[in-house]
């Protein structure tokens, strides 16, 4: 993985008693500029210190960061009560806040606090507990990066994801979210073929439950195993992607026979998880091979082209919709070699996606961030490096976005404007037909 220079950010703090407040952490990009009521009156008072207002939204800014942070301190610190309920709801905080900024300094300055709140949530907690906090240290990785701290933390972690992925009692939500997360800390860490062999293998035991019992056969499993067999193989194909060409040969020479059984599946997001596997291996064996072609490739193709026109009443209309067009570009990318074509806004910037591996990486820490990818994209290193971003860009001076409480007060400004030039020509109407 390409290694690049960690981003900074403030990390202040100062003594508050506020009350944890889970709906104040932002959950975007857009909640985070924290425009609610109290802040309003803040800044609207605060700009008489100075005319041009500068001084004032500095004290503004450092205002909101020291808020966020001690808020995120005590639901670091509320993540070790004795309510299960409370835990969960500290750690969804903590989630988000991670989600919608870039925290690098924050995490670095209490790597020691953070493991011991996600160890003892992994081992200790249960169910849903366990899942967030599982989401949890996929983020604390991402933040990271590729280093000597992401690597200390995998060595922490690691052992007990594989434990809870490979434990049949232990809860499918739990199972699915650590088979994610493993994924996530070997295809940013890769420490090691052996380690991820090993961990690719953990991973295809898992999702191998879902392949056609010895008679063909489909097998019948719980929705939430369906799921956990669905995430582990996602997990499983993001690992394919930094695999070396002669260990996909290898893998392709076996799975490629087994994975179209999967379409079979009567859960859609399974399916369509095999069929990107199958184009994932395609495309980095023809990289080295052009003319490869599996045994049966025709049933496969035929297969696919079926997926890719069905339109069987029984399945959802919008899940016939998405598995048509998930299954035309995946036919195409059997038959033509064909890569997918998808450009990614952000900001001033685009991310073009012109590859199944580098789909399948996007759409893998996508699922980690949520609605906080786009922000990442722009000042996360990691991401920058693994999309080919180069650093992140400077404004350099260019056009500022205008913040939403800045846009309210132009429209109020506007309203009244208006308001007063309507009232004068309803006066000269008055007249008129007086």
């Amino acid at each position: 993985m390409p290694k690049g220079k960690r981003g900074k950010s403030k990390a202040g703090g100062r003594t508050s008693a506020l009350k944890l407040d889970p709906s104040v952490l932002p959950e975007s990009d857009e909640e985070s500029n924290f425009d609610n009521a109290s802040i309003i009156t803040i800044a609207s008072e605060s700009r008489f210190g100075s005319e041009d207002g500068t001084w004032a939204e500095e004290v503004e800014e450092e205002a909101l960061s020291d808020d966020f942070e001690e808020k995120l301190k005590e639901a670091i610190d509320g993540t070790s009560q004795k309510s299960a309920k409370s835990r969960q709801t500290c750690l969804e905080v903590v989630r988000k806040s991670f989600t919608s900024r870039y925290m690098y300094d924050f995490i670095i300055e209490r790597k020691m606090t953070i493991t011991d709140m996600l160890e003892r949530s992994l081992k200790k907690g249960k169910g849903e507990e366990q899942g967030t906090a599982a989401i949890l240290a996929a983020l604390v990785c991402i933040h990271l990066g590729v280093g000597d701290d992401s690597e200390a933390l995998f060595h922490e972690l690691g052992p007990i994801f594989s434990q809870i992925v490979a434990d049949r009692t232990a809860s499918p939500v739990a199972r699915d979210k650590c088979a994610t997360a493993l994924g996530i800390y070997s295809f940013i860490t890769n420490s090691g073929v052996g380690s991820l062999q090993s961990t690719m293998q953990l991973l295809h035991s898992i999702f191998s439950a879902s392949f056609l019992k010895g008679n063909g056969a489909v097998p019948s499993h719980a929705p939430e195993l369906v799921v956990l067999h669905s995430h582990a193989l996602l997990a499983w194909s993001l690992l394919v992607t930094i695999s070396s060409t002669l260990q996909v040969i290898e893998l392709a020479e076996s799975q490629l026979k087994k994975l179209p059984e999967l379409l079979e599946s009567p859960d859609l997001e399974l399916r369509i998880a095999a069929g990107e596997a199958i184009a994932i291996l395609y495309e980095v064996i023809r990289e080295e091979r052009v003319d490869f072609e599996i045994e049966n490739v025709d049933n496969l193709c035929e297969t696919l082209r079926q997926l890719a026109t069905d339109s069987h009443k029984f399945r959802a209309k919008k899940d016939r919709r998405q598995q048509r067009s998930s299954f035309r570009d995946i036919l195409r990318a059997v038959e033509e070699g064909e890569a997918p074509d998808v450009r990614v806004k952000f900001g001033r910037e685009v991310l073009n996606i012109d590859s199944w591996c580098k789909k399948r990486q996007y759409d893998a820490i996508c699922y980690i961030l949520g609605s906080g990818m786009n922000l990442h994209l722009k000042e996360n290193e990691l991401l920058r490096d693994i999309f080919e971003l180069g650093p992140p860009v400077t404004n350099g001076g260019m056009y500022q976005k205008i913040s939403k409480f800045d846009r309210h007060m132009g429209n109020v400004a506007a309203c009244k404007a208006r308001t007063k030039s309507r009232g004068k020509l309803r006066d000269k109407r008055a007249d008129i037909v007086g």
